[in-house]
């Protein structure tokens, strides 16, 4: 290496996106045509895909830093920004139903938590979550009989000094998954080490037998298979119940970015 790259230098030039250049290419070998026709290739295999809630904080705080300081602000101008950044049209119609949709949950007058926590949705959407939807329907479509599984892990981060509606950064369902809770005991507590019980369970059933609910593990809820026309997905946290099972998840913040995107993503879903 000739030198070194400050990356925290170089993320807080703009909009997080605007950075992502360097990105996998059909090259027609190592990847050979695009994801979204592979996985026509792909139905004989069962299929579990989920994200994190607030997988994209971690970008949004970089792009608008005012959402993690407690006697900061943010506008709905810097909103706007963020928005203007990932749209394809900086100004105009597309930009405005973002706006519009986006700030749908604020009231009014704007609540400020609300109005941060946009900026977090907005990129946990854009980067993580709308791609996970499409992908987990793209799955659906072209099973041969395989399964889909949808989740969200929204178990409340242990990160300190973050905002109170801060959930699941992330990564943060990893320490859970490979059993922390239970290997540093001292540093979690009971609810850390149900969520990490609940976890093993699903994943390790899903990978003995392609189905989270059946194997040698008993689990708290069933989950649902996800198809072409019923979506549900597993809401994944310390308190598993029979209302962890939710439907359609942030179903018009994809069909908004898919529409603005996806053209041909979305013909390939609604093709016969």
């Amino acid at each position: 290496m000739a030198g070194k790259i400050d990356i925290l230098l170089l993320l807080g030039r703009g909009v997080v996106m605007d950075l992502l250049e360097l990105a996998p290419v059909v090259d027609g070998d190592f990847i050979p045509d695009e994801p979204s026709r592979l996985f026509s290739n792909a139905g004989q295999f069962d299929y579990m895909g989920g994200v994190n809630s607030m997988d994209g904080h971690i970008f949004a705080g970089v792009d608008v830093p005012s959402i993690n300081q407690r006697k900061a602000n943010t506008t709905e101008s810097q909103v706007r920004s963020v928005l203007s950044g990932l749209t394809k049209e900086r100004s105009g119609p597309t930009l405005d139903r973002a706006m519009g949709l986006y700030s749908s949950t604020w009231g009014s007058p704007p609540d400020p938590a609300k109005l941060k926590k946009s900026v977090a949705d907005i990129e946990t959407d854009f980067l993580f979550l709308v791609p996970t939807q499409i992908a987990l329907q793209l799955h659906a479509k072209h099973s041969s009989g395989a399964r889909t599984y949808s989740y969200l892990f929204n178990m409340k981060t242990r990160i300190p000094g973050l905002p109170s509606w801060v959930e699941a950064e992330h990564a943060e369902d990893l320490q859970y998954l490979f059993g922390k809770p239970f290997s540093f005991a001292l540093a979690y507590f009971p609810r850390h080490r149900d969520l990490s019980e609940y976890m093993i369970k699903y994943w390790s059933n899903f990978a003995r037998t392609g189905d989270p609910n059946t194997g040698e593990s008993r689990v708290p809820v069933t989950w649902p298979i996800f198809t072409r026309t019923r979506q549900p997905y597993l809401k994944i946290n310390h308190q598993m119940e029979k209302s962890s099972v939710s439907f359609d998840l942030r179903a018009d913040y994809v069909s908004f970015w898919t529409s603005t995107y996806g053209n041909q993503t979305l013909a390939e879903l609604n093709q016969d």
